[in-house]
């Protein structure tokens, strides 16, 4: 019998950043298709509450969790660790955990930005590596990275933000073409405005938030779930032949003109 192409039935699906915002509604969505999924994230309390949500919700599916911080190095190794203890396999990455601080590109302590680069991007670069040997076990696996339109234009997110995103792209191209050959595909998702509890405090600001709707020809900001399913898509048999992507979720944020 074929492959249902628009399924991830017997996949299993490892989410960083995946107790609440876009990393939940990405481990959802998966959820959904039929995937089984590893949660990561650093708050153990909020994991293990979402892992039993999201149980409770796909009684068919397997949900489990590991409580890590991806900015500490020694952290990411137990993450892969605690995966090859689990014996289950991997067939897909979503590289989702991030961070920020808005700060002008002076007022930096060194501390501050080298902890962005470690969440940002480190975290993505070596966990990428510790997954490749479980990758390459099947014919064709699937690593996500989500990044954000502040990788591709300047937004007011900070330099070291837009730093680490645009990194985070350029390391989606290379992996993309270098580990073609060894069925892995890597793409990634590059959102703006997403209504996130990390987002909250500045669309709570009404002088702002106009802003940021006069400047997004949709007239809103986006959803978790609609990042979600721009990730799921790259993860589908149905992109066979998708990788070194970068699609923006935006609401046609990057297209805007005058």
């Amino acid at each position: 019998m074929a492959t249902n192409r628009w399924r991830l039935d017997g996949q299993i699906a490892l989410v960083t950043g995946a107790s609440v915002g876009i990393g939940r509604a990405i481990a959802t969505e998966l959820l959904g298709l039929g995937a089984d999924v590893l949660l990561v994230a650093r708050d153990e309390a909020q994991l293990s509450a979402t892992a039993n949500e999201l149980g409770d919700e796909h009684p068919g599916r397997e949900v489990r969790h590991f409580a890590a911080d991806v900015s500490d190095e020694e952290q990411r190794r137990e993450i892969f660790d605690w995966v090859e203890d689990l014996g289950t396999g991997l067939n897909i990455l979503i590289n989702n955990a991030g961070t920020n601080q808005r700060r002008a590109t002076m007022d930096y302590a060194e501390d501050e930005w080298r902890a962005l680069f470690e969440t940002n991007l480190f975290s993505a670069f070596e966990l990428a590596r510790f997954a490749y040997p479980l990758l390459t076990r099947h014919a064709m696996s699937s690593i996500v990275n989500v990044g954000s339109v502040s990788g591709l234009t300047h937004v007011r997110t900070g330099s070291v933000y837009g730093m680490t995103k645009a990194a985070l792209h350029q390391l989606t191209k290379n992996l993309a073409c270098e580990w073609a050959g060894d069925g892995v595909r890597v793409n990634a998702v590059a959102p703006w405005y997403i209504r996130t509890r990390r987002t909250s405090d500045a669309l709570a600001q009404p002088e702002y938030y106009e802003e940021v709707i006069e400047r997004t020809p949709m007239g809103r900001v986006g959803e978790p779930e609609e990042v979600a399913a721009a990730v799921a898509f790259f993860c589908l048999p149905a992109a066979s032949y998708v990788t070194g992507e970068c699609v923006a979720v935006d609401g046609g944020f990057l297209r805007y003109g005058f």
